[in-house]
């Protein structure tokens, strides 16, 4: 049996997830929302369960994607747009998952990916306060949960890119403006 390099091996797979995007609509992406949850000058991070598909055992955020229903069951705000759809979403997702309310939601990065399936997906990464609530996780998308600042959060095996949120938050929060680089 030859043996392949890594480089012939991605080559191959992205061949055929570049395949698979060109036999689907280029503007269908799944869209995922999440929260940098501040209490006290501390961040929430989750561990993802180890039944997840994608990342297991993995620290992340709270979050999840966005459906339909967040905004087709409801009035429409003009003639024509439902507003702050991102913002409900991201509110229902942090409820389910942790159990605690949020609001002042703002923007912080966004970024994008394709998965191994070939499917797109877009996340918005937002900045939250914590309102109330106490912490109840759902326990098929998380098994843990830790309140950290950011030293702390170098501690934890962070999903590739989170830490660099973080740190964007921290700018952000002395009044600092720029996009997401690698800290």
């Amino acid at each position: 049996m030859p043996v392949h390099s890594p480089e012939l091996i991605e080559g191959r797979r992205r061949a055929v997830v570049n395949e698979n995007m060109e036999n689907q609509n280029q503007y269908l992406h799944e869209v995922a929302i999440t929260a940098i949850i501040i209490k006290n000058g501390k961040y929430l991070i989750t561990r993802r369960s180890p039944n997840k598909k994608r990342f297991p055992g993995m620290w992340t955020l709270p979050g999840g994607k966005m459906e339909t229903s967040d905004y087709l069951q409801l009035p429409k705000d003009t003639e024509h747009y439902w507003y702050n759809v991102l913002e409900r979403t991201l509110k229902r997702e942090v409820k389910e998952e942790v159990g605690i309310d949020i609001n002042n939601i703002e923007y912080v990065t966004s970024l994008a990916t394709v998965h191994q399936d070939g499917s797109p997906s877009l996340v918005i990464s937002c900045v939250a306060d914590y309102v109330s609530g106490d912490i109840k996780l759902q326990k098929e998308e998380s098994d843990q949960f830790a309140w950290v600042n950011l030293k702390e959060a170098q501690k934890y095996n962070l999903i590739d890119g989170i830490y660099d949120e973080l740190a964007m938050t921290e700018k952000k929060k002395r009044g600092e403006k720029g996009e997401w680089k690698r800290v």
